[in-house]
């Protein structure tokens, strides 16, 4: 039986073997130049971000050069603002919903962490669009999201994947979405020390991943709280809650430093190609007829 390390290794093994296939993650430039990854990007509990498994299913990664010596501190510096450079070139950032483009002109910056803080429905618009586009998913620590409110919202339920409760285990299930997936919100439900936090931060600038939180981050990039204004739909006390309304505030780093805040009504408008609710869901199955309730039995076998 394989221990645990072999298991992670060989996880590692094959998926670094798909990012070659698919091209999904680059590490080799056009013409053989290898581009290096920025120091301290492993995950904690799963080492290095390259294969380390030998034997059958195992697959290799283009060998990186060794430093002749360490690099100072602005070399380093230099090395992952190229890193950062390329990502945004050769993957730009993923679109927002228009109601939030004033929020975040730039979108989801890939390698770049995102908290949103108070509407589970916003976190949701935020991934509508982004699956809309032709990204990946996955959803961590959140088992208070449906998949039925995920589908209504516009999310391509076949781009999503979740783990509702990743245990003990939620750095390593994070950091292994990361390596794969465009997008990954992690919720409540998975437990992470601020190192956890750190190290996964500069594990998706690498990866050139996106990390939502529906809680607090520290050293978020961008932080969106939203605060519930009013409902409406419930008129003299009858009828369907449709809208409501949120006042959402921006804060964080850089250019988001400048607070600013806008109201809008949620549901918010549907990404393009989104996924609509299947004909009749959440309706309940019509009572059989009298006539069919009526039928005479019939002695079988």
């Amino acid at each position: 039986m394989l221990s645990r390390e072999e298991r992670a290794a060989r996880a590692r093994a094959a998926l670094a073997h798909a990012e070659q296939r698919t091209g999904a993650r680059p590490l080799v430039l056009p013409g053989g130049t290898v581009v290096p990854r920025p120091p301290g990007s492993s995950a904690p509990g799963l080492g290095a971000s390259g294969p380390s498994a030998s034997g059958p299913g195992a697959a290799t990664e283009p060998a990186q050069p060794v430093p002749a010596a360490a690099p100072d501190a602005s070399e380093a510096r230099g090395g992952e603002a190229r890193n950062a450079s390329l990502l945004l070139s050769e993957r730009p950032s993923l679109p927002v919903p228009d109601e939030l483009a004033a929020l975040l002109p730039d979108g989801l910056r890939r390698g770049g962490i995102t908290a949103v803080t108070g509407s589970t429905s916003l976190l949701l618009a935020l991934l509508a669009h982004a699956c809309a586009e032709g990204a990946w998913a996955a959803v961590v620590g959140q088992p208070s999201m449906g998949l039925l409110a995920a589908a209504q919202a516009g999310v391509a339920l076949e781009r999503l994947a979740l783990v509702p409760r990743p245990g003990p285990d939620a750095p390593s299930v994070v950091a292994a979405l990361v390596d794969g997936l465009d997008v990954v919100l992690v919720g409540p439900g998975a437990a992470l020390a601020d190192g956890d936090r750190r190290r996964l931060g500069a594990r998706a600038r690498d990866r050139g991943a996106v990390l939502l939180s529906s809680t607090a981050w520290p050293g978020a990039n961008v932080v969106l709280t939203a605060a519930s204004q009013r409902w409406s739909g419930a008129e003299d006390g009858a009828g369907r809650l449709r809208a409501h309304e949120l006042r959402v505030t921006r804060s964080g780093r850089g250019g988001a430093g400048v607070p600013q805040s806008l109201t809008l009504t949620l549901p918010l408008g549907r990404p393009a190609g989104g996924t609509p609710p299947a004909p009749g869901a959440g309706k309940r199955r019509a009572a059989p007829t009298q006539k069919a309730a009526s039928a005479p039995l019939r002695l079988v076998g």
